[in-house]
C-alpha cells in the first residue's frame, strides 16, 4: 500500500470527478452515477472489514429488522449480527455449478416443511452470495458462506441463527451536487437512520436536563433497570449471559463524505443527530475511502486486477451485469478483498474516525461485538 498513489486526489469530489470521467461516462449523470457507487463502495469495505473481526458467521445482509416491542414496524439494515446456535460443514466435490440451497439441504438438520430460498451460493458465471439465506426456520436465518473454492471443490459453512440480532451495522453517505454546499436529502438520511438507532433494542434512551442519558430496560422477569446509559449498556455487553436483557442490540453507523456529514471545526447537525442515536458512529476518512478506490479499483497491483475488473464490468451500462456489491461479488475479486482486507487490517482501521461515543477505539468496538457475538 503505497501512500503517493492517492495523494493526488485532495478530496473525495475530485475522485468523484475522476470515477464519472473515466468510468460512469455512459450515464446520463456521470457525478451521481459515480455517487451512488461510491455508497456501495463503503458497504463493501465495511463488509470486508467486519469478516477481518472473524464476524463472518454471523452477518446477514439487508435483513428487516422489528422495533423493539412493536414488531409490525421493520427496518431494513446493511447488516445484522446474529448469534450462532450450531455450525455445519459442507463440501461440494466435484465442483458442480450453479450451488443452489437445494444442494446443502442434507448438510445440515433442514426441517422436512423447510422453504427453501432460491438464491444461488455460487451462480454458473462465479458470482457468490455473501451470506446466503437458505431458509427461515422458527429459531431464524440459516446462512451459507464460502469458506474454500477452487476449480474441483467448494468448502461452505453453514449457521443456523438467532432471528434477533445482537448488533446493526449500517452505512450512510450522500454526495454533494454541483453548485450547493451539501446534499439536500442529508438531514433526511441522518432523522432516518437516528430513528432506527432508537427502536430496535430494548435498552432505551431518556434524555435527562443535564443533557445526559438515562438508560431504561425491561428484564426478562419484567423488572425494570435504570442507570446512566453507558454504565447499563457495559453490563449487559460484559454479563456472562444476556438471557436477563432480551432484546438487547448494539447500533453501528458508518458514515463517509467530508464535506457533507462534519468539517474538523463543525460537527453540523446531521452528524450530531447520529452521534446522539446510534451507540458507536464511526467516519470513513476521505484519505481511506480514496486509498481504496486508487489501490484497488483504478491502480491495482497484479494480486488486486481482478477486483479492478469486477468493478469496471459491473458498472459498464449494462444492466444485469452487476458482480462487485456486498451481496454479490466475483469469486476472484472476493479472494483478493479478503487477501488484501487481512494482510493489511492494522492498516484499513486506521481509515476510520470514532465519533461517538466519547473516547471509544475501534479496539474497543471490536471487543465488544467479538464478547455479544459468543
Amino acid at each position: 500500500m503505497t501512500e503517493s498513489s492517492s495523494s493526488s486526489y485532495k478530496s473525495i469530489d475530485a475522485l468523484q470527478k475522476t470515477l464519472a470521467g473515466q468510468v460512469f461516462h455512459y450515464a446520463a449523470d456521470p457525478k451521481k452515477a459515480a455517487g451512488r457507487a461510491l455508497g456501495t463502495l463503503v458497504e463493501v469495505i465495511t463488509y470486508y472489514t467486519l469478516r477481518t473481526w472473524d464476524l463472518s458467521d454471523h452477518i446477514v445482509i439487508e435483513r428487516g429488522v422489528p422495533e423493539f416491542g412493536n414488531p409490525k414496524i421493520v427496518h431494513n439494515v446493511e447488516f445484522s449480527l446474529h448469534s450462532v446456535l450450531a455450525k455445519h460443514s459442507a463440501k461440494i466435490t466435484p465442483l458442480s455449478l450453479p450451488i443452489t440451497p437445494k444442494k446443502l439441504r442434507h448438510s445440515w438438520p433442514c426441517p422436512n416443511d423447510c422453504l427453501l430460498k432460491s438464491s444461488s451460493i455460487i451462480s454458473k458465471d462465479l458470482v457468490k452470495r455473501n451470506a446466503t439465506v437458505l431458509a427461515e426456520i422458527d429459531s431464524g436465518p440459516v446462512v451459507a458462506n464460502i469458506e474454500v473454492l477452487d476449480k474441483s471443490a467448494c468448502t461452505i459453512s453453514i449457521c443456523e441463527l438467532t432471528a434477533s440480532p445482537f448488533a446493526i451495522v449500517e452505512c450512510k453517505r450522500v454526495g454533494v451536487e454541483e453548485g450547493t454546499r451539501r446534499g439536500p436529502q442529508t438531514i433526511e438520511k441522518a432523522k432516518q437512520g437516528s430513528y432506527v438507532a432508537r427502536s430496535v433494542s430494548s435498552l432505551q434512551k431518556v434524555r435527562l436536563r443535564s443533557g445526559q442519558f438515562q438508560g431504561i430496560l425491561e428484564q426478562s422477569d419484567g423488572q425494570f433497570r435504570s442507570g446512566p446509559y453507558h454504565e447499563l449498556q457495559r453490563e449487559i455487553i460484559d454479563a456472562a449471559s444476556r438471557d436477563k436483557f432480551p432484546g438487547f442490540m448494539l447500533t453501528v453507523s458508518i458514515v463517509s463524505n467530508h464535506g457533507n456529514w462534519f468539517t474538523s471545526d463543525n460537527q453540523n447537525k446531521e452528524l450530531c443527530v447520529l452521534a446522539q442515536s446510534y451507540d458507536w458512529l464511526l467516519f470513513l476518512t476521505d484519505n481511506g475511502l480514496t486509498k481504496f478506490i486508487v489501490d484497488l479499483l483504478l491502480q491495482p497491483a497484479d494480486e488486486l486486477k481482478s477486483v479492478s475488473a469486477a468493478f469496471h464490468q459491473s458498472y459498464s451500462g449494462q444492466r444485469g451485469n452487476n458482480r462487485f456489491t456486498k451481496v454479490r461479488i466475483d469469486t476472484e475479486a472476493d479472494r483478493a478483498l479478503r487477501a488484501y482486507f487481512t494482510q493489511y487490517k492494522s492498516k484499513v482501521e486506521t481509515w476510520f474516525n470514532v465519533i461517538a461515543p466519547d473516547g471509544g477505539t475501534l479496539a474497543s468496538l471490536r471487543a465488544d461485538l467479538g464478547s455479544l457475538a459468543k
